[in-house]
């Protein structure tokens, strides 16, 4: 059984009009994606979380699946946002429910928006921040440093003491941010709590 306390975020979700699921773990959380989807068209956005339980080589048996992580990007992302089920995990979530993302390219928050018939949202533990301003300060100060390190970039965040400085650098990873504040019309979402650090 999860211990992590998920019960106030996951009233808020719900209340915001999301489907919440919750798992002890990334391979019960996996599992559960690999039973649900089935069939269908899914694209997956850049997510270390989605690496780290494992889900791509579970799903590419049984779906046609674009993820650019493993297959040519361009193409991969492309195919990606014209798919039946969307994955994507956030760089925040705030127990009042906003969910936080910061990306480089466009293509995962994008399809966290528009083009589906239904996305999964993926949150690891770690991705919890007490109020919406921490939210998007983890997703600025933490998860984009760590990803521009990751991606060896030349970033003051990634270079230096992982502080956003809101550079000018052509070298930088974050270039727009969303916030869902709830479920876009016409598109189902459910959101995975995973009772596990995952991702970055």
């Amino acid at each position: 059984m999860p211990v992590t306390d998920f019960s106030r975020v996951e009233k808020n979700l719900r209340d915001r009009g999301y489907t919440v699921k919750i798992f002890s773990g990334g391979a019960e959380a996996a599992a559960y994606l690999n039973g649900a989807i089935d069939g269908v068209s899914v694209g997956i956005g850049g997510s270390a979380t989605v690496k780290d339980i494992g889900i791509y080589e579970l799903l590419e048996t049984h779906n046609e699946v674009y993820w650019h992580w493993t297959q040519e990007p361009d193409a991969a992302r492309a195919g990606a946002m014209k798919t039946d089920v969307y994955l994507s995990s956030v760089n925040a979530l705030a127990e009042s429910g906003e969910m936080v993302n910061i990306d480089g390219i466009g293509n995962r928050v994008a399809s966290t928006l528009f083009g589906h018939k239904k996305i999964y949202l993926l949150v690891g533990r770690n991705k919890l921040a007490t109020t919406y301003e921490n939210a998007v300060w983890r997703a600025r100060n933490v998860a984009a440093p760590l990803r521009a390190r990751q991606m060896k970039r030349k970033t003051p965040c990634a270079v230096g003491d992982g502080i956003c400085r809101d550079c000018r650098s052509p070298e930088r990873v974050c270039r727009g941010m969303v916030v869902l504040w709830g479920p876009m019309l016409g598109m189902e979402a459910e959101v995975i709590l995973i009772d596990e650090d995952l991702g970055l």
